[in-house]
């Protein structure tokens, strides 16, 4: 039994009122008298009990009704902390130490009652990356101390250069790990997708204190992000408009209802994402505006076709 258990414990008989005591602590879960001291002292000392002992009742008693415990009565902290753990998991970190050594602390504050929290929920991305461990502790050193950091990124096109970054922000995007960060290389600001940094080592030189901290990451919608090149406006029919009035693609997005379903406006600085999300509805999205984008919407699904015809 931890620590925290025992304290649990022992505060619910004081709880009832039924004056337990060293001995009574050492006796419920078998360990010697001078740890069941000490977990008294902590839930006195650390957790700020308001501890009294009764000499006739040879037994400690509250001085104070409603005192409790941390997480005691907040069953939505407790699921917080749980879903923190789940999330971690979800973003591509269960291999970090640090994520297990996450979960073996939240088990030991959980109350009895409240421990199976952590089986109880469930998350579940699909097409998450799990970045490299030893490439995000550089990352995040980098961040914390404002380092410079010298890297090895690779294309899709599998070109590999070197580079020195400032890294800036760490981005979780729908299962993928990116870094925003200044690049010398380009003299300017980059999105660097951590699944095809293949190298990443702690530069000699500290971050510029002079250099903006971009503030284009949620102009547009999407990762590739920039100024927003124009407003797309999108009609959803049927289940996707069920579907799609509920969602949140950006913070400035506007959803006007109309007879045939759903109008989704919001800005766009790059075709490729868009191009996906409104493929992914069929003959259930229709691109409204601008006419490139319905244009190249109209190509690939030409190209599509063509690929299906030969089957």
């Amino acid at each position: 039994m931890s620590l925290l258990e025992r304290v649990y414990y022992f505060h619910g008989e004081l709880s009832r009122s039924r004056y337990p005591n060293a001995r009574s602590l050492m006796r419920e879960f078998e360990i010697s008298l001078p740890t069941a001291r000490r977990d008294i002292a902590y839930l006195r000392d650390r957790l700020l009990a308001p501890l009294a002992y009764d000499a006739k009742k040879n037994g400690f008693f509250y001085t104070e009704n409603d005192f409790s415990l941390p997480f005691e009565n907040s069953p939505r902290i407790i699921f917080l902390l749980g879903m923190l753990n789940r999330l971690a998991e979800e973003t591509g970190l269960s291999d970090l130490p640090e994520i297990r050594q996450l979960e073996k602390r939240i088990s030991g504050v959980l109350a009895q009652d409240y421990g199976h929290i952590l089986s109880s929920i469930h998350c579940e991305w699909v097409e998450v990356e799990h970045p490299d461990p030893l490439i995000f502790d550089s990352i995040i050193e980098a961040i914390v101390k404002k380092r410079q950091l010298d890297i090895v990124y690779r294309s899709p096109q599998k070109n590999e250069t070197s580079r020195t970054i400032e890294p800036l922000k760490l981005i979780s995007y729908q299962g993928r790990w990116y870094l925003s960060a200044w690049c010398t290389l380009r003299s300017g600001y980059r999105i660097f997708h951590l699944a095809r940094i293949q190298k990443a080592e702690r530069g000699g030189r500290s971050q510029s204190d002079t250099r903006p901290d971009p503030d284009d990451l949620q102009r547009s919608f999407g990762i590739f992000k920039g100024e927003p090149r124009y407003q797309a406006e999108i009609l959803f029919t049927g289940t996707a408009a069920e579907l799609v009035k509920n969602q949140l693609w950006h913070k400035d997005q506007i959803i006007r209802k109309t007879a045939e379903g759903i109008i989704l406006l919001l800005p766009v600085s790059d075709d490729r994402e868009i191009m996906m999300k409104i493929l992914q509805y069929g003959s259930q999205a229709k691109v409204l505006r601008p006419d490139r984008l319905q244009q190249r919407i109209k190509e690939e699904i030409s190209r599509m076709h063509k690929t299906y015809a030969t089957l």
